[in-house]
């Protein structure tokens, strides 16, 4: 196994600072730093390029991190706020829950509570 080194991470210091980080990947960059930086590198690429627009990405990011199989309510959560900035409306993004749920209910009950607090939020601002 790799010794865990201090090589440098800008591209994990990005996504830290911009709030697209999950913490669970803080033991995978104290033992592998290059690793990560390569993975954020991949990850970042549809994100970057592309023909679809940034709401449509977001939309779709908001049902990978729903989907029974990941369920990851901080991404939920940041992609829905990154939704609702990009203009995607409210219909829209039920939408997208329901679509998820055929992978299961579980999509939605994760989801929807967390729709109901962003949208309060984005009509306080």
């Amino acid at each position: 196994m790799q010794e865990a080194n201090k090589t440098a991470t800008p591209l994990c210091e990005e996504h830290i600072a911009k709030g697209d980080w999950n913490p669970l990947w803080d033991q995978m960059r104290a033992l592998d730093p290059e690793f990560m930086e390569a993975y954020l590198n991949f990850r970042s690429v549809p994100h970057k390029n592309g023909p679809l627009p940034q709401k449509f990405k977001e939309l779709i990011m908001v049902a990978i991190n729903a989907a029974t199989t990941h369920l990851y309510a901080p991404g939920v959560r940041r992609h829905m706020k990154n939704a609702l900035k990009a203009g995607a409306t409210r219909e829209e993004i039920v939408e997208v829950i329901q679509l998820t749920t055929v992978m299961g209910i579980h999509a939605c009950n994760l989801a929807i509570p967390i729709l109901m607090e962003e949208l309060e939020s984005a009509e306080k601002q």
